[in-house]
């Protein structure tokens, strides 16, 4: 849960199943309060960029929103398109691409978001740029990022588990230069051109009924140890899992919070000299639609 996972589609696209089983029990309520930043009408449209598995784009659908959704990896795509068909949300429209280069027209959006996605980009302000050229004047963006590891509980938690299997896994120390730094994020914003932009910290607490479900629900989710579990193969995969899960049982006890920060980045499009925004023309490219209409 750190910036070091590329933007390239192959770590997300095998995490993608784990991803989507695992994943809400921590992100759902950064989702949830992603949300709370903007306000829905029943005709606004909204994009999520590097929507992953769809936890956002769901939440937002559910709130009455159209929503366009996109992410680099395709299995990632299936399984929103799936949960959005189990769910009946029809109103969403997911499609494979790449947030740096958006295949939508300018101003197409009432509200935008990247929930830990745009954090990963290779050109992270490309990335905002193009979130600021999707949105119509006066709409409102909205992205979030992890804040340092050494702050959360969990990430403690989850590294310690890991070292024990493998002593050369390190806790990420803090990135000044990335997104968990509040004045970097703040100054790519403002750079992309967003006004009255602030980051607001949000902490979410979880807990597992014991240390094993601590772990599956931690590695089944995080794209950089489902690589690291397809790199080394599964008997030692194995191997240090049984190691993590011992290192649990001792130090973590059943049903205890532990407690992970995100950042959010709220950012406005100003308002132009004509805020009359045409008709949104419709995206092109290849894409799995769920919109009915």
């Amino acid at each position: 849960m750190s910036e070091g996972t590329s933007v390239t589609a192959q770590p997300w696209d095998l995490v993608a199943e784990g991803y989507a089983a695992a994943a809400a029990t921590v992100l759902g309520p950064f989702a949830e309060r992603a949300l709370e930043f903007v306000t829905l009408e029943p005709d606004s449209i909204v994009v999520d960029v590097a929507a992953g598995t769809g936890l956002l784009s769901l939440a937002a659908a559910a709130a009455g929103a159209r929503v366009d959704a996109i992410d680099v990896s395709a299995p990632m795509i299936e399984q929103l398109t799936a949960a959005a068909e189990r769910a009946g949300r029809t109103t969403i429209t997911a499609q494979v691409g790449d947030g740096q280069d958006l295949p939508y027209p300018d101003g197409r959006f009432h509200a935008g978001f990247s929930l830990f996605g745009l954090m990963f980009f290779a050109d992270r302000p490309q990335g905002f740029a193009e979130l600021r050229r999707v949105l119509r004047p006066g709409a409102t963006a909205v992205v979030s990022a992890w804040a340092p590891a050494v702050d959360s509980s969990l990430m403690r938690a989850l590294f310690g588990a890991l070292s024990a299997g493998d002593p050369n896994a390190a806790l990420p120390q803090p990135n000044s230069r990335g997104l968990e730094n509040p004045a970097v994020f703040a100054a790519e914003m403002r750079a992309a051109g967003f006004d009255a932009v602030t980051i607001r910290p949000h902490t979410v607490e979880v807990s597992f009924p014991n240390a094993a479900a601590l772990w599956d629900t931690m590695t089944r989710s995080s794209a950089p140890l489902t690589t690291l579990r397809h790199e080394v193969g599964e008997a030692e995969w194995q191997r240090r899992t049984d190691a993590a899960v011992e290192h649990l049982t001792v130090t973590y006890r059943a049903n205890t919070a532990l407690s992970t920060t995100a950042l959010f980045g709220i950012g406005t499009v100003p308002p132009g000299l004509n805020d009359d925004c045409p008709p949104p023309k419709p995206a092109t490219g290849s894409r799995s639609t769920v919109r009915s209409a």
